[in-house]
């Protein structure tokens, strides 16, 4: 500004910024009109100057094209380049079992590794129970599987089906002759209102707690906001922990056996004014699943409000939360003399211990809570103030309290593992997924993992991206013969695991017509 104010600076007529010339471009000219008149689009001429070492990206020759007065030229067909045709994708319709190939490679053959899990839970069964459409070509369990197979494979968004879709494995999971596309499966997951999904949760927490795989005697419970990156002001604003703000996301909650650390529910139909009471559904849904009310509930204390703990405590539905730390309560602690604290060795994980001391106040008060309450006051965690845990279980021993809160801690694992293996943070995709069923098919996907993991010795506590990487993952070879499928997974470093794996020998696959599945290793 200043020297333009003293007349030493035109910026009107000065020169564009920038390079004054582009030898790559230059080089290159007189190839790219010799290929434009020969009828090559700029994708084919780029191709050819590659090939002929002098490469120059797309915006380059466009350039030099439209300086020449050259209209655009579209992508020919392969064919008519003189190359072979490209592969089209199989529409997606139910298999005929009777026209496949004897044999057909696959990268996913470890994808049937789940198979017997899913035939034990009684998948079809959960489907049918959720009421789940079905389409003229496609059933609703197919419908299913083929979104499950995005999750065991940590396919990150919908959008990215075609990377699977074709493959033979993928296609023979679902019993289709190829997976459906984006949007196929975007459409039919928006048909799907919440009442569907509470009911497939239902079958799936009874088939969890019948197989063992849910203890059900605690639950742990936990917000989780799933950031969204797009522009959409319909969503609300919720914390999010990973950025330390509030911004637009979809809230969800979920629910964790605290025994087996196993997901039994998760809701995404949520808003800020249901959230408080989302213990509550939750405490109705386990109802309806086990015909009794929850015996114990783990949660933060920005779960709900203490109105809500009210009624559990009516409901004789025991808790476990935090409280505040206010400046009232801090106070009265550090008035208490030495005698008032008791010292306590907690257990840690490797055998490791902690010093704590701690008071265990029977008759605490709060402001909107009708009756008192027990109160721990804890130190020696590494906070500056007591930490501060509030429950209606008068005769829990306060070391079983304060190791029961300790291990809530779990359920944000379980999250943090849905979101590497299952994509559940995977809102940004060109075709999303409705995110109600999504947070399902994440804990479906827990759950077979969960299952799977318990076939593999030495594989009892792995995490699910352990599973894809090691096994799900694992390529090999498709064999149809008359009524049997066989399964022959390539030779990998953990073989010898599923060698030794409780695998069936082999087992009747009800969606795939009631064919036999048998598994080989290479």
């Amino acid at each position: 500004m200043r020297d333009f104010r003293g007349g030493a600076r035109e910026f009107f007529t000065a020169g564009r910024p920038g390079p004054k010339t582009a030898p790559g471009k230059d080089a290159a000219r007189r190839r790219i009109l010799e290929l434009r008149a020969a009828g090559h689009s700029i994708d084919e001429i780029a191709a050819s100057l590659a090939a002929e070492g002098t490469p120059l990206n797309r915006t380059g020759i466009a350039e030099v094209i439209a300086a020449e007065g050259l209209p655009r030229l579209w992508r020919r067909p392969d064919t008519e380049r003189g190359g072979p045709a490209r592969e089209i994708q199989a529409r997606a319709e139910t298999a005929d079992f009777g026209e496949l190939p004897e044999r057909a490679e696959t990268r996913l053959a470890g994808l049937l590794l789940v198979i017997p899990d899913l035939i034990a839970l009684g998948l079809p069964q959960m489907v049918a129970s959720a009421g789940y459409p079905s389409t003229p070509k496609i059933p609703a369990l197919s419908y299913v599987l083929s979104l499950l197979a995005l999750k065991l494979t940590s396919t990150r968004r919908v959008s990215h089906v075609y990377d699977i879709a074709a493959d033979p494995g993928a296609a023979l999971f679902a019993a289709l002759t190829a997976l459906p596309k984006a949007t196929a499966l975007t459409t039919y997951s928006y048909r799907l209102e919440h009442r569907k999904q509470a009911a497939f949760l239902a079958a799936l927490d009874k088939a969890s707690l019948t197989a063992g795989l849910a203890e059900g005697e605690a639950l742990n419970l936990d917000f989780h906001a799933v950031m969204h990156w797009g522009d959409d002001p319909v969503l609300e604003k919720h914390y999010v922990p990973r950025r330390s703000q509030r911004t637009r996301s979809v809230l969800t909650f979920f629910a964790e056996d605290a025994g087996t650390h196993t997901l039994l529910y998760a809701n995404a139909d949520l808003s800020k004014a249901s959230q408080n009471r989302e213990v509550i559904a939750f405490a109705d849904h386990w109802h309806q699943v086990t015909g009794h009310d929850p015996a114990l509930l783990i949660f933060d204390s920005k779960l709900t409000t203490q109105a809500v703990l009210a009624e559990l405590d009516d409901r004789e539905i025991g808790f476990i939360t935090l409280r505040a730390r206010h400046p009232g309560v801090t106070a009265q602690l550090a008035a208490l003399p030495a005698s008032a604290w008791a010292p306590m060795t907690l257990g840690r994980a490797g055998g490791r211990t902690r010093r704590v001391k701690v008071h265990d106040d029977p008759a605490a008060t709060l402001s909107a809570y009708p009756r008192p309450l027990r109160q721990l006051a804890v130190t020696g965690l590494g906070h500056d103030q007591p930490t501060l845990l509030i429950t209606n279980q008068a005769q829990l021993p306060a070391r079983q309290v304060i190791q029961s809160y300790a291990r809530r801690m779990n359920i944000e694992q379980r999250l943090a593992e849905a979101i590497q293996s299952f994509s559940l943070d995977a809102l940004a995709g060109a075709v999303p997924l409705n995110a109600d069923l999504d947070v399902v098919l994440s804990v479906l996907a827990h759950t077979v993992c969960a299952a799977l993991r318990r076939r593999l010795p030495g594989y009892g506590t792995a995490t699910p991206d352990t599973l894809q990487r090691r096994f799900l993952n694992t390529g090999g070879i498709i064999l149809n013969r008359k009524t049997e499928t066989v399964i022959r997974l390539n030779r990998r470093t953990y073989s010898p695991v599923l060698r030794q794996a409780s695998l069936p020998e082999t087992i009747t696959v009800p969606w795939w017509q009631g064919r036999t599945l048998r598994y080989e290793y290479a």
